[in-house]
């Protein structure tokens, strides 16, 4: 487990026919595309829309089920031992969501996760994935050079913690749960949550800092 770069392989892929677009995939594309022809739809702003599922009101169900673990131990235990019910409790789950896994990040060791075959994704608690995700670069990269794809994306780790990368499949799907900023003690949950982006939850970023303190 020491390996800088140890990766889970215990799944054989079966997505669902996820790397060809769903027939749904495609009437929307097809209804955007014309909804834009016609002038209804401003690309920008359709894109701003898709920006903010992206990063902020999906990821949100995330972030505070990593508040929630943050800051109740025995919801943490429930939630390392089947992540899948314990995010259920929060009102989180559904399609793309049924069979989670949730990866602690330590000290010593910092989990990445991938879908090397397609961009299986927890949908639930992450909203929409980001194109970068579902990039092959990502999706091949992750898995060979770990250490040189978080640097890209700014996140430098010591020499001495082990980066274990972690591949989604259509059975199983993971989440980070990213080590508690220090200094967050008098924080609520809501405020917690907060500081949880979704790339902290892929594990390409680590948490924010409180406002007013350098990040960690």
């Amino acid at each position: 487990m020491g390996d800088d770069h140890d990766h889970d392989h215990g799944h054989e892929h079966d997505h669902d026919g996820q790397d060809v677009p769903s027939a749904t995939a495609l009437r929307v594309k097809a209804l955007e595309s014309l909804l834009v022809e016609k002038g209804l739809v401003d690309p920008a702003a359709l894109d701003a829309l898709i920006d903010t599922y992206e990063s902020k009101i999906g990821p949100r169900n995330g972030a505070r089920v990593v508040a929630r673990a943050w800051t109740d131990p025995d919801y943490k235990a429930r939630l390392l031992k089947d992540a899948s019910s314990a995010i259920a409790e929060l009102g989180y789950s559904g399609a793309q969501g049924e069979h989670m896994v949730v990866v602690e990040n330590t000290p010593s060791v910092h989990n990445l996760v991938v879908c090397t075959l397609c961009s299986c994704y927890p949908w639930p608690v992450l909203g929409l994935p980001p194109v970068w995700y579902k990039s092959y670069a990502y999706r091949s990269r992750a898995v060979i050079d770990p250490r040189g794809v978080l640097s890209e994306f700014g996140l430098r780790l010591a020499e001495d913690v082990s980066v274990r990368v972690w591949d989604s499949t259509s059975e199983i799907r993971y989440l980070v749960l990213p080590q508690r900023p220090p200094n967050t003690d008098n924080l609520e949950e809501e405020a917690l949550a907060d500081l949880v982006s979704r790339d902290a939850m892929i594990g390409v970023a680590l948490p924010a800092a409180p406002e007013g303190q350098a990040k960690p």
